[in-house]
């Protein structure tokens, strides 16, 4: 039984340790810009990529005073995506919520999100900065259509998603602790 969880561990932290830190950096970087310039971050996920965005947005906001959203609430997603598809209630809300130099992130673990992707294609035919955070296939769809993206190198769900909030979390903790 501990054999398993020491693996596990072992696994999350090799899938950690291969993270581009070039992109990460400039991740990190990009979100310093936004608190200079008083801008926000609009945050997205499916699943547990929405309790990602959740933690992170909240954090990020009380631990930094950066404005940011997340859009995991039932009530806004049934309402646009009844209005406007399930594929492009991120687009809809990005095309509301989103003001001049805003930063959107967009989360998912497979990278072949079509509201993720749709979104993708929304922000650069405006040309409205983004990051992407994708697992599985180097190739996925959200990936091919991100000039920015942190990719992580699994096909598990959970590790992808943990490394995600690992990712996140640890540029909330880098801000804060350059005060």
């Amino acid at each position: 039984m501990n054999k398993y969880f020491l693996d596990y561990i072992e696994k999350n932290n090799k899938i950690l340790q291969q993270i581009d830190l070039k992109n990460l950096n400039k991740l990190f970087k990009e979100i310093k810009k936004i608190k200079l310039r008083r801008k926000k971050i609009l945050v997205f996920g499916n699943g547990a990529g929405a309790s990602i965005a959740s933690h992170f947005a909240n954090d990020l906001s009380k631990n930094t005073k950066i404005k940011c959203m997340s859009f995991d609430s039932s009530t806004h997603l049934t309402c646009y995506a009844n209005d406007y598809g399930y594929e492009n209630w991120v687009k809809e809300t990005i095309k509301i919520y989103y003001d001049k130099n805003d930063l959107i992130i967009l989360i998912s673990a497979s990278g072949n999100s079509n509201n993720m992707i749709e979104a993708a294609k929304f922000c650069n035919s405006k040309k409205i900065s983004f990051f992407s955070l994708t697992g599985f296939n180097k190739k996925n769809k959200l990936k091919k259509s991100s000039k920015n993206n942190l990719w992580v190198n699994s096909s598990s769900y959970n590790q992808v998603e943990i490394s995600q909030l690992i990712i996140l979390l640890s540029i909330i903790d880098k801000l804060v602790l350059n005060k």
